[in-house]
């Protein structure tokens, strides 16, 4: 997999609070993962979108991670709130995951990610437009 890499995304983790960069690595490093382990995959871009790290692929919907100065005890992975991604993920991961509206899943900055769960949910994501129209996007 070829990953495209936009150096003012480093810029932006940089700026984050030395309390939070380890959680924000943490959920790069389990995109980036999870991108390499879907063997149709093969480019991932890494990009700004709205000032935040946001992860773009040909067939699948953006995945975006952000802390906010307003929630300063949490950090999220964001996804396209018109998906049924976060809908699905409810159904699914309904005891798993704290949700915000129908965009992101929320953590706080002590939780340990059920990162077998968050991958499947960014591996959706990242292949959205191919399994888009199956129920329960394949689940």
């Amino acid at each position: 997999m070829k990953l495209i890499i936009d150096n003012q995304v480093k810029e932006v983790f940089n700026k984050y609070p030395e309390s939070v960069q380890p959680q924000m690595q943490y959920l790069r490093e389990l995109i980036l993962k999870s991108a390499s382990e879907i063997s149709e995959l093969d480019e991932l871009e890494e990009t700004l979108k709205w000032g935040e790290p946001s992860y773009l692929t040909k067939n699948g919907s953006t995945v975006r991670i952000d802390w906010k100065k307003k929630t300063p005890n949490q950090y999220a992975i964001y996804f396209k709130c018109t998906s049924n991604l976060v809908p699905t993920f409810k159904i699914v991961y309904k005891n798993t995951f704290e949700f915000e509206g129908n965009r992101a899943i929320v953590f706080k900055l002590n939780d340990k990610i059920p990162e077998t769960e968050l991958i499947h949910c960014i591996k959706m994501a990242l292949t959205y437009h191919k399994i888009k129209n199956l129920p329960l996007l394949g689940v």
